[in-house]
């Protein structure tokens, strides 16, 4: 056996049998190190995000859609857009691990807040003394201010005055207004986080999403790259003064989606009705265009069979 092969082995032991994370806690503490996993919405999470044009199961409205519609990918390579971090609702999708630490009161050894570490926000702090929410007229940031309780072995967390940004990275934003709710839970080695981002500018419904990480106390944690040292580099030679864009109804790009996996134009176009199953049956009656990621893998032919019967 290499002796890389028995590092693996040893490892592999060590954290078999290292007690989890819900029963060496102080309280309900969810302090560690955590691995992210992506086994739900992974092409949406990494790189490169969601094609151009793929709003589906995001209850945005017509301006949201709009400004989708209208924004062009050249824009994070405009000097002053280069180091900007995502925000909260955004952040906790991003592909990076955790680190969760805590602030103790020195007098009682409760927890007032946990540190949340290693997104694309830079750190976040939770609240869990009960202080109030800034007033509406108080700054917004990347992270937003963030309270929590616990609700029985849950916390829940509510988040305001966040900074407007990306839903997804393909232009879809929400507005400074919107607020995330979140839940988070221990399963064993396992912390699941349910999100529901509510936006009365952009969004017509709430929005439900779920993430999930697996304790790893031995991973070699490294913050975000770039926060607190990321150096803008000019990338495009443009006038001084633009702005990439797209004028409303020239965006063709936004029909690339569509066209090569085989989605009706109309369902890639979003909105609330494409959340639920009940839009499979409005589905049948689209026409369904050749998906060409079919095409050049395996011909037209396979292409135009049903879904079911394609390799």
């Amino acid at each position: 056996m290499t002796a890389s092969a028995m590092s693996l082995l040893v490892g592999a032991a060590l954290l078999a049998n290292f007690p989890a994370p819900a029963q060496i806690r102080a309280g309900f503490n969810l302090s560690g190190m955590w691995s992210s996993m992506y086994h739900e919405d992974e092409l949406e999470r990494t790189d490169p995000g969601s094609p151009a044009g793929d709003y589906l199961g995001i209850p945005i409205n017509d301006d949201d859609r709009l400004r989708a519609d209208t924004w062009d990918a050249d824009l994070i390579s405009v000097l002053e857009h280069q180091c900007i971090p995502h925000s909260a609702i955004y952040a906790m999708r991003a592909p990076s691990n955790l680190k969760i630490s805590t602030v103790d009161d020195p007098t009682t050894g409760q927890i007032v807040a946990f540190i949340i570490d290693g997104t694309y926000t830079g750190p976040r702090t939770i609240w869990l003394d009960a202080r109030p929410h800034p007033s509406q007229f108080a700054a917004h940031t990347w992270a937003g201010f963030s309270t929590g309780a616990w609700e029985g072995d849950t916390l829940r967390v509510e988040t305001t005055h966040i900074k407007a940004g990306y839903l997804r990275r393909n232009g879809i934003a929400f507005s400074d207004q919107a607020t995330l709710t979140e839940f988070w839970d221990l399963h064993d080695k396992y912390l699941t986080l349910t999100s529901i981002a509510e936006d009365p500018v952009y969004l017509t419904e709430p929005l439900v999403r779920t993430e999930s990480w697996v304790w790893n106390p031995y991973q070699v944690f490294q913050p975000i790259a770039g926060f607190g040292a990321c150096l803008p580099h000019p990338e495009l030679a443009k006038p001084a003064g633009w702005i990439p864009h797209h004028l409303p109804g020239t965006n063709t790009v936004t029909r690339e989606f569509s066209e090569q996996y085989g989605v009706p134009f109309e369902a890639a176009r979003g909105g609330a009705e494409t959340m639920y199953p009940e839009y499979q049956k409005k589905l049948k009656q689209m026409a369904i265009p050749h998906p060409k990621v079919f095409e050049a893998k395996f011909g037209r032919e396979h292409s135009d069979a049903p879904a079911e019967k394609r390799p």
